[in-house]
């Protein structure tokens, strides 16, 4: 088994940083908005998720948390309709409204002090996402509303998510370009740190290395017998997202204890399994949610095992 670095020299992610605020937030922010409740069944309360969801997306990421109401407090509502939803439907109004396939969303379920919610984490958008069709829909009152229009691209402003002006633009631009600089620092670093004696080799257009296993085969050696390599998709190495790890946890664990989505979170970040040192435990592409693998899965397993309080443990930050 691989060493897990220590959590405290592992830097807290975007998504972790804005998960942990949202569950002790007494106010909305600019990434943090609070929902009362949600009607799956009701069409403006899908437009006035998607214009939350779309401006986050377009102002870097955040989080929607149901079951609290705009002052903070707790509301007296289930949060099950959200966290039974299919994550594919919500990416279906997204598309509906947008014509964007945007999936950089993750649903969970959490504490927020004593009672349970419901936390959308929003991923940041690679360019601003404009709607392309309205969101009407009708009120309880009988009358017509319209959440927002075609041809808009929202943002968050300060609580609210409105209309973005040519400053929201720039600063998405900024976004975008900070990010492909650090991509670039990264891919750098990796040449000037390599060992002595390997070699970096820029291969043309037609010697790809696709997410279908079917590749060219390249050989970064003059040794012809070498084996060609070839990329495995991550739906086969990593087949679970966090609601499925859950489910095949407690499905092993056969009533020796109750896991959440919450535990698998602070197990992550406890163990720092998403900081690039653990690729055989943890994947996470740039559009879609973070994906584990059976190892992941065999690891929690074993953990618990040899520790029965390894869950509330990893709660409160502490390896177990």
């Amino acid at each position: 088994m691989q060493s897990v670095p220590n959590p405290e020299e592992a830097k807290e992610s975007k998504a972790e940083k804005d998960l942990r605020l949202a569950l002790h937030a007494r106010r909305e922010n600019r990434r943090l908005d609070f929902k009362e409740s949600f009607d799956p069944s009701r069409t403006g309360d899908w437009c006035e998720i998607v214009k939350d969801l779309i401006a986050m997306a377009n102002s870097g990421g955040g989080c929607l948390v149901f079951g609290v109401k705009d002052d903070g407090s707790p509301a007296a509502t289930s949060v099950e309709s959200i966290l039974s939803l299919d994550p594919a439907k919500v990416t279906d109004k997204v598309s509906k409204y947008t014509g964007v396939q945007f999936d950089g969303f993750e649903v969970c379920e959490a504490q927020r002090g004593c009672r349970k919610v419901a936390v959308l984490l929003v991923r940041g958008a690679d360019f601003p996402i404009p709607f392309s069709r309205a969101g009407n829909y009708e009120r309880d009152d009988g009358r017509q509303s319209t959440s927002f229009q075609p041809g808009t691209v929202y943002f968050r402003h300060g609580a609210k998510s409105e209309p973005g002006t040519a400053e929201d633009v720039r600063r998405s631009i900024e976004r975008v370009v900070e990010r492909e600089r650090k991509g670039w620092l990264r891919g750098i670093k990796k040449v000037v740190t390599a060992p002595r004696g390997y070699r970096l080799e820029v291969l043309p257009p037609g010697a790809l290395i696709n997410s279908h296993g079917a590749s060219t085969a390249v050989r970064l050696t003059s040794d012809p017998s070498a084996r060609a390599i070839s990329r495995l998709h991550p739906d086969d190495t990593h087949p679970f997202r966090r609601k499925e790890v859950v489910a095949e946890v407690n499905s092993r664990l056969d009533g020796r204890t109750t896991i959440g989505p919450y535990d698998i979170q602070c197990v992550k970040k406890a163990w720092a399994i998403d900081d690039g040192s653990h690729p055989d435990f943890y994947y996470e592409s740039k559009h879609a949610a973070p994906q584990y693998s059976r190892e992941f899965v065999d690891w929690v397993i074993q953990r618990f095992e040899q520790n029965p309080a390894f869950f509330s443990q990893a709660r409160s930050g502490r390896r177990g």
